[in-house]
């Protein structure tokens, strides 16, 4: 399949797709041409990396990953974890202070003790 095709079915631009090549994430066969001929696997690998990046990895680490045998994919993977469950822990706490400013009865946020709890606990984390 040409490059055109591929990035058509994955939904990215042809450039990207060069530079994943480029960078040896996914490479595909060439054709006598020069031009790249993407098979079905590697259209499995692209959607692959599609999906690392939609979790934030990033397509050096993507490289290491792809591999099971990569001796840093297994720290890489947990890093990415880690910094996932620190976002949701941050998340959950701006939503248990939305929810609290929503029905706060104080005049002023700075005098209801529980924002003010929030704004302590919001920067001991940055």
């Amino acid at each position: 399949m040409k490059i055109g095709d591929a990035a058509q079915q994955l939904g990215v631009p042809t450039h990207a797709l060069r530079h994943w090549d480029d960078v040896g994430v996914v490479v595909p066969a060439r054709l006598p041409s020069g031009h790249r001929d993407y098979s079905e696997e590697h259209l499995y690998r692209l959607r692959v990396v599609r999906a690392c990046q939609a979790v934030g990895i990033s397509l050096a680490d993507i490289r290491l990953i792809l591999h099971r045998d990569e001796p840093e994919r297994t720290v890489i993977i947990e890093a990415q974890l880690a910094r996932i469950r620190a976002q949701q822990a941050q998340l959950e706490g701006a939503e248990r202070f939305l929810v609290h400013v929503v029905s706060c009865t104080h005049d002023l946020l700075t005098r209801c003790p529980h924002c003010s709890e929030y704004s302590t606990a919001s920067r001991a984390s940055t």
